[in-house]
């Protein structure tokens, strides 16, 4: 009788986690969105995929980012970013101005976690930083808000996007600049 009835809450338990996990799963597919962005560099091309929700909560709130594709040669920023003026997103010959401002700054200390720092020099050293997993890919955590600084508000004042930049390396370097534009709710 005991077997029985724990065959029966287990799956219980496992169909529960089951739908869930499916619950889960299509609530994140639904709200993200990618972009993608084909560079070359050195004569080596790079396929850039950046995947972000696209849609966030006015109240804030922690995201996940994940990319692929990635020069592991080349440092680079995740943050909130304002689209700057002329830039057109899915066009890269527009690319001409660097995302700025953007949330949080240069938060060298990491203490809001607006922004993260994906390098295999010096990444995972320091608060809000990690090195790229094989083939250019990364999963980070960001808090975004859509008060980017005084007056600059995400679909209020100005148009804002999840993106990727070149750093402190590099950061004239508009070849991993990738949008996702957000909106807030």
């Amino acid at each position: 009788m005991r077997s029985a009835l724990f065959a029966r809450a287990t799956r219980t338990v496992a169909v529960g986690a089951t739908a869930a996990a499916l619950t889960v799963g299509l609530a994140t597919s639904a709200s993200a969105a990618t972009a993608t962005r084909t560079v070359t560099v050195s004569g080596t091309t790079y396929n850039l995929s950046l995947t972000a929700p696209d849609t966030l909560s006015a109240a804030g709130q922690n995201i996940t980012v994940s990319g692929s594709g990635y020069n592991t040669i080349q440092g680079i920023y995740i943050g909130l970013c304002v689209i700057p003026d002329g830039v057109e997103v899915g066009n890269p010959s527009t690319y001409t101005s660097r995302p700025t401002p953007c949330l949080g700054g240069a938060d060298q200390a990491g203490t809001t976690g607006a922004s993260h720092w994906v390098s295999n020099f010096g990444g995972g050293m320091v608060a809000n930083s990690s090195v790229y997993g094989s083939g250019g890919s990364f999963s980070v955590s960001v808090h975004v808000n859509p008060t980017i600084a005084a007056g600059q508000v995400c679909g209020t004042d100005v148009d804002c996007a999840i993106v990727t930049r070149a750093d402190h390396t590099a950061s004239g370097n508009r070849s991993y600049d990738v949008y996702v534009p957000v909106s807030f709710s």
